[in-house]
């Protein structure tokens, strides 16, 4: 039985640590918080920092292959475990996720066009005073490019495949992704596959295995890269109801050397974020045990307004039905 060593012990750790143990892998786990979501199933448990060497080279011991479920783990740390263990997405996805240039770079090399994250817009003289703070570090200056909505795919590979998952409309709230609709209405197929198409591209041409998601600008009939994340995404939680394969399943996978396997959408879905001030309705909702309505929370011990409590993925639903009669159950 092989051991999947996860850097990283939040809800995406969780998730990614309940379909290794479907499919028959231990896992171990590492995270500064000792109640952090993930250790409440890993089958053993690290409690360190992220940067901690000692802790790090303990982890990778004990593990077959060594996986991070959140892009804020240092890339750098990884490079010289990586010459030495099983870390088969490598450091790279990870380094160039955490540096605009290079993101936007690797954009450009793959054909896209690019807007980037970490932004922030000047409107008039005083808004730059805003900005210095962004100095610290290389910016970039760019004329801003306005867009119809944001989508999002996620795409795993083994370094020769892609699979793709179906692509969703993301709507976000006070900068935090709130409702996701798959597939996205506003996009045509021809749109659609171009978007799928332009990420299995950019994901081989930068040499990027295991998984990515990407983030698009959409404006009429054009897409624009956003930004991209070498982890499980939020906005493909939906697929763990509503496809015939997820996003956490298939990264199992490509860890555990089988082979992937291409998914497909059940029906159409609507995907709720669910924040601590939504925390009370969805668990009511549960509660009410409706078919069709799959309420996951993360079993995190401290409830607060703006964190990530669960999500709730409703199949076989439309947005309008969703507006009609889901929307007032959560706060405005």
């Amino acid at each position: 039985m092989k051991t999947i060593g996860i850097i990283g012990g939040g809800q995406l750790g969780l998730m990614i640590i309940e379909q290794a143990h479907l499919l028959g892998a231990r896992t171990v786990c590492l995270d500064p918080a000792a109640d952090a979501p993930a250790f409440a199933l890993s089958d053993e448990r690290i409690v360190a920092a992220y940067d901690d060497p000692a802790a790090l080279e303990e982890l990778c011991r004990r593990s077959d292959v060594v996986t991070y479920e959140f892009e804020n783990v240092p890339g750098s740390v990884l490079i010289p475990l990586e010459k030495r263990y099983n870390i088969p997405q490598g450091f790279r996805p990870l380094y160039d996720s955490q540096d605009r240039l290079r993101e936007k770079e690797n954009a450009r090399a793959g054909g896209l066009g690019y807007d980037g994250h970490g932004q922030l817009v000047l409107k008039t003289e005083a808004d730059i005073e805003k900005a210095l703070p962004m100095l610290a570090v290389p910016c970039i200056l760019e004329q801003f490019v306005p867009f119809d909505f944001e989508a999002s795919v996620v795409l795993v590979s083994d370094g020769s495949r892609v699979v793709t998952f179906p692509i969703g409309r993301n709507v976000h709230r006070d900068g935090i992704l709130d409702l996701c609709f798959v597939p996205a209405g506003e996009m045509d197929d021809e749109l659609r596959g171009r978007m799928a198409a332009a990420g299995e591209r950019f994901m081989l041409t930068c040499g990027y295995r295991g998984i990515l998601a990407i983030e698009f600008f959409v404006k009429g009939r054009e897409f624009f890269f956003n930004e991209m994340a070498p982890r499980p995404h939020n906005s493909g939680h939906y697929t763990i109801e509503d496809c015939t394969t997820n996003q956490f399943r298939e990264l199992v996978r490509f860890l555990l050397g089988e082979p992937l396997q291409e998914p497909r959408l059940v029906a159409p879905t609507v995907m709720k974020n669910i924040l601590g001030q939504d925390l009370e309705a969805a668990e009511a909702i549960a509660a009410e045990n409706r078919p069709g309505v799959h309420v996951r929370l993360y079993g995190k011990t401290e409830s607060r307004p703006k964190r990530k409590m669960g999500h709730i993925t409703f199949v076989g639903m439309t947005p309008a039905e969703y507006g009609a009669v889901w929307a007032d159950r959560f706060v405005k």
